[in-house]
């Protein structure tokens, strides 16, 4: 039998069609990087969990991430469809509907609350709770519209899966957690400046003040700078602090210094063509500068250098 079609926003879509839009809506991209920080809050930690509460504990975490995303999406559909990155989103496109999306996602920040308390404990639980709330309310409710400032504090949302994966073998929070916390807080600004100068046109349409909308772009260029100078020294701790070894710490300066490079070269163009091209370059290096620092801490601890 054919896939039963259903109607939507007067879009004509299937079963197969819905599935991938709702997956589409809880943004996978950051749901994996969710997974991978909350991993290695988790390994790093003092004590061991077992593989089968470890796996289902990081998936609620993920889905809890999800959830956020799709409460996100669902506030933000009437900017979403003025902006090139995001029009193609599946409540812009009319693939869904408002109230299905705001429903998927309440429904799934429950699940994911309740299955890791069910797996966990209560703390990391209560953490994963805050970020929920944290990144819809703060974030997407009340930072994103009014404040340049929206991506800084905006950005501990995003912060907070490592301290989660930690808890969830602990019960408690230390030093480590918050170093790893840090590092993605204070990574967070440099990366979505970076992206804003290069979609400056996009967040102006959308009337979402974004630095270089409020503070203009070379105002935007010297915090890109100044964030990746305020970064470098959080990404070598781990190693001074002894839960990470000297693959971590070559590979934090290597690309550290290569970031504030960028960053600097950034800084002193003049030409709008070029500068939007470091933009682009210093947005697509720093996913790899973060995936490489907290890869190598794991792969530190794997080997035990």
């Amino acid at each position: 039998m054919s896939a039963r079609i259903t109607e939507l926003n007067n879009t004509t879509v299937s079963f197969s069609e819905i599935f991938i839009s709702f997956y589409e809506l809880m943004k996978p991209r950051v749901m994996s990087l969710v997974i991978f920080t909350a991993l290695v809050g988790l390994v790093i930690a003092p004590v061991k969990v077992d593989f089968l509460n470890s796996v289902i504990s990081l998936f609620f975490v993920a889905i809890g991430a999800g959830a956020a995303g799709a409460l996100n999406m669902w506030y933000e559909s009437d900017t979403d469809k003025l902006m090139s990155r995001t029009c193609l989103r599946p409540l812009p496109l009319g693939k869904l509907k408002q109230d299905h999306a705001l429903w998927f996602g309440l429904s799934m920040s429950i699940l994911s609350i309740i299955g890791l308390y069910s797996f966990s404990n209560f703390l990391s639980t209560l953490v994963l709770t805050i970020t929920i709330g944290f990144y819809f309310f703060v974030y997407t409710v009340w930072l994103k519209r009014k404040t340049p400032q929206n991506i800084v504090i905006g950005g501990a949302a995003g912060a907070f899966p490592p301290v989660i994966g930690w808890t969830i073998a602990t019960n408690s929070i230390s030093i480590e957690p918050v170093i790893l916390f840090l590092i993605i807080f204070l990574w967070t600004p440099s990366h979505f400046w970076a992206l804003s100068l290069y979609k400056n046109e996009d967040y102006k349409n959308a009337g979402i003040p974004m630095l270089p909308v409020v503070a203009g772009e070379n105002y935007t260029k010297k915090n890109v700078l100044i964030y990746s100078v305020l970064l470098f020294p959080f990404t070598i701790l781990p190693y001074f602090l002894g839960f990470a070894g000297i693959i971590n710490l070559i590979t934090a300066i290597g690309f550290g210094f290569y970031y504030i490079y960028l960053s600097y070269k950034l800084f002193k163009e003049v030409d709008k063509k070029i500068y939007d091209k470091i933009a682009t370059k210093i947005f697509v290096f720093s996913i790899f500068y973060l995936f490489f620092i907290f890869s190598t801490i794991l792969i530190d601890n794997y080997i035990g250098i």
